[in-house]
């Protein structure tokens, strides 16, 4: 852990670290526009995101499941889909609630954890919602849907990502190179923790996964 440790605090892990995820972004950002402006908003929305926490690993994950060109489509790659939808408003909770708990207003670990999960909680729900209520779902039955399908995959998500981060930030503030980098650990930790989730969920019915990205391609 020591060694670990030593490495994220180190400035060039997060010099590195964009020098490969500004790539990313760019490739993922051209690819939606000139190749897959065909999805909807929210999931080009989500790609961003993802590819904006995770690097290589987000563009990977777009690139093998959330094209036009993948050659197929099935359980493992809606499940990807699912979980970077879940993620990518987790991922805001969790940067906010890191800022404002630790650099703003410098809690001990319990309050951390707690402002931290609920506004991940907050936005992740809030990408679920809104779009049901905008397809006419009622307000109700809307949050009802969200709670039921989201809740086991924010909070395995939540728990490795969080808990992670305190494990390795300790006590850094936002000025150290070791919140960022603890930041960017452990938001992929909980996007990679809380896939097999996403792939239960889909397979017992609980949630449907995202859209076949092949669908509607054909009128572009």
């Amino acid at each position: 852990m020591d060694i670990v440790v030593a490495i994220l605090s180190s400035p060039w892990f997060l010099v590195a670290w964009a020098s490969v995820a500004v790539p990313s972004l760019y490739v993922v950002i051209r690819d939606l526009r000139t190749e897959n402006a065909h999805l909807m908003s929210l999931m080009k929305l989500v790609w961003v995101l993802t590819v904006v926490y995770s690097g290589p690993l987000g563009l990977w994950i777009y690139w093998t499941t959330g094209r036009r060109q993948i050659p197929r489509d099935g359980l493992y790659r809606r499940a990807f889909r699912s979980v970077a939808h879940c993620y990518s408003g987790c991922g805001m909770g969790e940067v906010a609630g890191m800022f404002i708990a630790v650099g703003l207003l410098q809690l001990g670990t319990l309050w951390v954890a707690a402002v931290t999960f609920t506004l991940a909680y907050v936005a992740g729900y809030a990408l679920t919602v809104g779009p049901l209520l905008q397809e006419g779902v009622g307000l109700r039955r809307a949050l009802w849907d969200a709670f039921l399908s989201e809740t086991p995959s924010i909070t395995v998500m939540e728990v490795v990502a969080i808990g992670v981060d305190l494990s390795l930030a300790g006590d850094a503030g936002p000025r150290e190179p070791l919140f960022w980098s603890a930041l960017v650990v452990s938001l992929s930790c909980g996007l990679l923790a809380a896939y097999p989730v996403n792939v239960l969920l889909i397979r017992f019915g609980v949630k449907s996964g995202m859209m076949d990205p092949r669908e509607g391609a054909a009128s572009q």
